[in-house]
């Protein structure tokens, strides 16, 4: 499953748009030093920060896309590198646990 069918399947809505990437496989936590070394290459990422840092982790991990769960904002500065940087950002009003597990089920079924 591509990151873009999994945000139209669960109707996340794609705040930045890059390249659709198969998703591989999925991450789901906040602190970016954690991040960096578990949200692996082609994964999802699953999160609710929204800033500066969050970008610069997805870019170095080369993840498929992060997702903002819980319906965290993106600040504007954020948003506008993701956007230059062509990475896949998602947001949705449902809780981490939930969303990842739907991936899960989606990878493992």
């Amino acid at each position: 499953m591509t990151f873009f069918e999994f945000c139209e399947k669960y109707n996340l809505e794609i705040i930045s748009k890059g390249e659709d990437r198969e998703i591989e496989g999925g991450f789901a936590g906040d602190l970016h030093s954690w991040a960096m070394a578990n949200a692996h290459e082609n994964f999802a990422w699953f999160t609710i920060m929204g800033n500066i840092n969050t970008v610069a982790v997805a870019s170095l991990n080369d993840v498929a896309g992060v997702v903002l769960c819980q319906n965290s904002p993106m600040n504007r500065q954020a948003l506008e590198k993701a956007q230059e940087e062509g990475i896949n950002i998602a947001k949705t009003k449902t809780p981490i646990f939930d969303i990842a597990a739907m991936l899960y089920n989606e990878l493992n079924n």
